[in-house]
C-alpha cells in the first residue's frame, strides 16, 4: 500500500516534474508474470527514479547498509526502503550471497519483478563493471527472462558523496528480454553462469555506452584505483 502512495502520490510526480525523465523501450517489460531487471548502478537515485518510470511494482535487493545506517538520516532511508517494500541483503560472504538469491527467487516465484544491480554496488567513476553471477543464478533457476536497463545521467545529478541530486534530465532505457531457457538447469555449472552474467552486462553496455572495466567494482574501490585489475580498462569481451 505505502509503495503506491509512495509512487503515485508522494514521491513518484515530484521526481517526474523535476527530472522529466525520458524512457526508452518501455514494452520491453513484461506486463505481467515473473522477469528480472537488470540495470547499471551509478547514483543513488537509481533507486527512485527506476521504480518511478515502471508501470508495475518492482522489488529490489538493496544492500543491508541501506537498513543500518546512522543518525536520522540512517532511521530515516531504512524507514523508507521497509515500507517500500525493499529487501536487505547482507554482502558479505558465500552465504550472504546465498541468502540474497533465496529472497530474488522468492520474489520471482510470487511472479513478480525483480530488480538487481548485477555489479552490486555503485559504480564510483561512471564506468560500467564486471557483474556479479547471482543475476544468471537466479535467471536460470526460476526460468525467468533478464530485462537489461541503462539509467543513462544519473551520475552527472548524484554521484557516490553527493547528498542533494542536481536537477537535470536522465534517460532510463530498457533492452529486449533476454531468454536464457536454452541452458535450463544448468545453473550450478560456473561456465554457463558466468558466460549467462556476460551476456547480461554486454547488453546493459550497449544501452548505457559506458566504457567496460573487466573487474569486480568493489575490488578496485577496495583497491582505492580507478581501473580494472590489469590497471587498464577492457573493452568487453565479444563472441
Amino acid at each position: 500500500m505505502f509503495y503506491h502512495v509512495l509512487k503515485y502520490v508522494l514521491l513518484g510526480p515530484l521526481l517526474k516534474l523535476l527530472f522529466r525523465p525520458r524512457v526508452e523501450g518501455l514494452e520491453h517489460v513484461p506486463e505481467e508474470g515473473a522477469a528480472i531487471v537488470a540495470g547499471n548502478h551509478l547514483s543513488f537515485s537509481d533507486h527512485f527514479l527506476m521504480p518511478v518510470v515502471l508501470d508495475r511494482r518492482i522489488t529490489f535487493l538493496a544492500k543491508q547498509e541501506y537498513f543500518t545506517g546512522p543518525g536520522l538520516r540512517g532511521r530515516l532511508t531504512a524507514a523508507f526502503f521497509r515500507a517500500a517494500g525493499q529487501i536487505p541483503v547482507d554482502r558479505s560472504g558465500k552465504e550472504a550471497g546465498r541468502a540474497a538469491i533465496r529472497e530474488g527467487l522468492g520474489v520471482l516465484a510470487r511472479g513478480e519483478l525483480l530488480g538487481i544491480y548485477p555489479e552490486g554496488t555503485r559504480s564510483h567513476d561512471g564506468r560500467l563493471y564486471k557483474g556479479k553471477v547471482g543475476v544468471a543464478v537466479m535467471a536460470l533457476t526460476a526460468g525467468v527472462p533478464v530485462v537489461p536497463c541503462a539509467m543513462v545521467g544519473t551520475f552527472e545529478i548524484q554521484p557516490p558523496g553527493r547528498v542533494l541530486p542536481r536537477i537535470r534530465r536522465v534517460t532510463i532505457r530498457f533492452g529486449e528480454p533476454l531468454d536464457f531457457s536454452r541452458h535450463a538447469g544448468l545453473e550450478g555449472r560456473r561456465e554457463v553462469v558466468r558466460a549467462v552474467t556476460d551476456e547480461i552486462m554486454s547488453a546493459i553496455l550497449a544501452l548505457s555506452g559506458q566504457e567496460y572495466v573487466d573487474a569486480y567494482a568493489a575490488d578496485v574501490k577496495a583497491a582505492g584505483g580507478t581501473t580494472g585489475t590489469d590497471g587498464e580498462p577492457r573493452e568487453f569481451p565479444r563472441g
